[in-house]
């Protein structure tokens, strides 16, 4: 069996990543603070900080590939701190490349965002990016073999209160109308969670060495659209948009702002989008 290390593997979409990997065979060592929700006999779990590089050595040591999904991933905590997104996106990475260098790990695959050639994202974008520029400069000077996943709007059970969809339904169901901080032309390319799970698995196929790949939803919705087909799922006829607190949101898929473009991988299988919100809502529901 592969040896795989998923760095940040309890968090929302390395849980589904982790889960993935054991489903087709692979031997998978979570590294992270928080135990995973799940158990398998494939499946070993190490509490660790990331920056912690003697914990970090003795998980990358004999793994295949490395998944990295730690670090900052909220842009609305890590859009003003600019030590945190370098100590937890870059210093943290850098590390893990060295140790993937020492220990000849055939891949290291990173966890990015399309916000990382866009005009918007504060520190948090500028951190993706300089993360992007080590593991590349990595590849070119030492060989190290590499995957870099840009990912879109994720979103499905499991996530965190801050994920946009998930924090959407949320105030909606607490406040009994349908509240949008955003305008009514605001445009989001949602992928739900399992199908990014599968596609970031898929991409140990040889033909995606090396390459940067965005993974997003299979169309662009319009926020004024999804809000009315909420309010029609939920009875509440009222749709309120506030004005954005943070400005560093885009409103629309920044590929406009890209100078280094990224391959658009679609998978074979997805989830449904409306199957996908119904049960997002009954999960939240259920909370």
């Amino acid at each position: 069996m592969n040896n795989v290390s998923v760095i940040g593997g309890s968090g929302f979409l390395g849980t589904e990543v982790s889960k993935e990997l054991i489903n087709r065979k692979y031997k998978v060592t979570i590294f992270d603070k928080d135990a995973p929700k799940f158990t398998n006999k494939n499946l070993k779990f190490v509490k660790g900080d990331i920056l912690d590089e003697k914990k970090l050595e003795k998980v990358i040591n004999g793994s295949e590939y490395v998944y990295n999904f730690a670090g900052i991933a909220d842009l609305d905590y890590g859009i003003d701190q600019p030590m945190k997104s370098v100590e937890q996106n870059i210093l943290a990475t850098v590390n893990m490349l060295n140790l993937c260098k020492k220990y000849s790990v055939k891949r290291y695959i990173y966890a990015s965002t399309i916000y990382v050639y866009s005009e918007k994202g504060g520190f948090y974008r500028c951190s993706k990016q300089a993360a992007e520029n080590y593991i590349e400069e990595f590849f070119n000077k030492f060989k190290l073999n590499y995957t870099i996943l840009r990912y879109g709007s994720l979103y499905g059970p499991g996530a965190g209160i801050n994920n946009g969809l998930s924090k959407i339904i949320s105030n909606s169901l607490k406040n009994k109308k349908i509240i949008y901080e955003g305008g009514p032309n605001t445009i989001r390319e949602y992928i739900h969670v399992n199908d990014a799970a599968k596609s970031s698995v898929d991409v140990l196929n040889k033909k995606f060495v090396n390459k940067s790949i965005i993974l997003k939803g299979e169309y662009p919705i319009h926020m004024k659209d999804l809000l009315k087909t909420l309010s029609e799922i939920l009875g509440y006829k009222k749709i309120i948009f506030k004005k954005y607190k943070n400005e560093n949101h885009y409103e629309k898929t920044p590929y406009s702002y890209v100078p280094k473009l990224g391959i658009k991988y679609k998978p074979e299988t997805y989830v449904d989008f409306g199957q996908g919100i119904l049960q997002l809502i009954d999960t939240l529901k259920k909370k």
